[in-house]
């Protein structure tokens, strides 16, 4: 389920954090990682616990609505389109969702205040007001107001990822990538599932010859990057005589050394997909400059593995950059 940009992330935090510590401990500093990526998974099947509580939520107060003193038209024959969403349902009924939510022991029962304030605001917004007019009503619809709700509202919701970072220390980071995966999960769900399908797991499992080669992705590229740390430092001060080292951000250093793990240890990763994907990082972790310098140290260390044959891609193309 994790995308490889994704999975990168979570290593580069994990390098961080343990080239921070006193910790030198290889093996903590991973089990560590691999917490880490379990709790995103964790908070994936909260996010998808809350939007099943919303819409039951709804069904309560549709309840609730009808046994007023002087309940109107509205209230005894109520729009049930959104407590009736046909994904919603597949959900509940889905064998893994239900295992998952059992063995995180979700319970929703102290936040209803949270869950009522948001579901107000869902109720008046647009997209919720055009999806119960709507003349067309269907598991594509359902599916549509499910991911809005979650790019538009939950995802921007204060109160919502304040809950989510008072339970773990991991969620507050987290949080937008577990929503975004969310709504993907949706976008890509059939109708014709049924409730023994099973949910993504945190790595992909591909037909490849390793069923567990994002796993091992992670692994090596945490492990190789420190063990190879000093050696890489010493390629990277080759190419930056004229800075000073202590000027160079600690992510940018951290950045190429992934980078370079890749490039050596990853013979099936193109050499453009690994300049490419520790540019984009170098744009989202670090500093403004960090892109132009990331860029330009590794163009200069890829021209050198070339000419040292030390570059070994296996497949068309894979070494061109």
């Amino acid at each position: 389920m994790l995308s490889r940009r994704i999975l990168r992330v979570k290593v580069l935090q994990a390098l961080y954090a343990f080239l921070q510590s006193d910790n030198e401990r290889i093996d903590l500093g991973e089990k560590e990682l691999f917490r880490s990526l379990n709790k995103l998974y964790e908070n994936y099947i909260y996010q998808f616990s809350f939007l099943s509580e919303l819409v039951e939520f709804a069904g309560k107060r549709i309840e609730e609505n009808k046994k007023k003193f002087f309940p109107t038209e509205e209230d005894l024959n109520p729009n049930t389109r959104f407590i009736d969403n046909r994904f919603i349902a597949q959900l509940n009924e889905n064998l893994d969702f239900k295992r998952y939510a059992e063995a995180y022991k979700i319970n929703w029962s102290e936040e209803q205040e949270m869950i009522r304030k948001i579901y107000v605001e869902i109720r008046e917004s647009d997209d919720y007001k055009d999806y119960m007019s709507a003349a067309k009503s269907g598991y594509e619809e359902d599916k549509e107001i499910l991911i809005r709700i979650l790019k538009k509202i939950l995802a921007k919701s204060e109160i919502l990822h304040f809950y989510f970072e008072e339970r773990s220390i991991y969620w507050s980071e987290d949080f937008f990538t577990a929503n975004l995966l969310v709504a993907r999960t949706i976008k890509t769900y059939e109708e014709s599932w049924d409730n023994t399908h099973k949910l993504p797991t945190i790595f992909k499992v591909n037909d490849s010859d390793d069923p567990e080669e994002d796993k091992t992705f992670v692994k090596l590229l945490f492990r190789k990057t420190i063990v190879n740390s000093e050696k890489y430092m010493n390629l990277i001060e080759n190419k930056v005589k004229n800075w000073e080292m202590d000027r160079i951000a600690i992510m940018d250093t951290l950045l190429i050394k992934m980078a370079l793990v890749e490039l050596l240890e990853f013979p099936s990763i193109p050499v453009k997909v690994t300049l490419n994907e520790y540019i984009e990082l170098a744009k989202l972790y670090s500093t403004p400059k960090s892109k132009v310098f990331v860029n330009g140290v590794l163009d200069k260390l890829i021209l050198d593995l070339k000419n040292e044959k030390t570059l070994v891609k296996t497949g068309r193309g894979l070494l061109d950059n």
